[in-house]
């Protein structure tokens, strides 16, 4: 059974990060570049965001009586599979789950320019995943 009032606190904390790369984003990229804690600050944001919605697919597949997905990548296809996200969306969303990777385990220096791209995907894509996942929540 999906408990409906965690998945809704975990889509609350992921919309006040939204807020949070938005003033990010605001200012644009060469500011963006010319101060170092930005990226440190857009990291910490989008790993947070990222790793709340991999708790959240979780959460959906295995409360709509699914069995885990393997990965991260696949906690997302896995919505797309039911209908929760559109399948196309589900595999472009599912990148998401490497740049967590990346940024959690410090596999490979991430350049600045690509977390701001990270960052305006991020608003591009979050509400429409947010709103998906309500929607199928009830």
């Amino acid at each position: 059974m999906i408990d409906r009032e965690l998945v809704t606190r975990k889509i609350v904390l992921i919309s006040g990060d939204i807020e949070e790369l938005r003033k990010l984003d605001s200012a644009g990229l060469e500011a963006y570049l010319a101060d170092p804690y930005k990226e440190i600050l857009a990291e910490r944001f989008l790993e947070r965001m990222i790793s709340r919605m991999i708790d959240v697919n979780y959460h959906v597949i295995t409360g709509s009586g699914h069995p885990p997905p393997r990965d991260y990548y696949d906690s997302f296809t896995e919505l797309g599979k039911m209908g929760v996200l559109e399948p196309e969306f589900a595999s472009g969303i599912a990148r998401a789950a490497g740049l967590r990777n990346r940024i959690v385990h410090e596999y490979d220096e991430i350049e600045p320019e690509k977390v701001f791209e990270a960052i305006r995907s991020a608003l591009a894509d979050l509400p429409v995943y947010l709103q998906a996942v309500l929607s199928f929540i009830g």
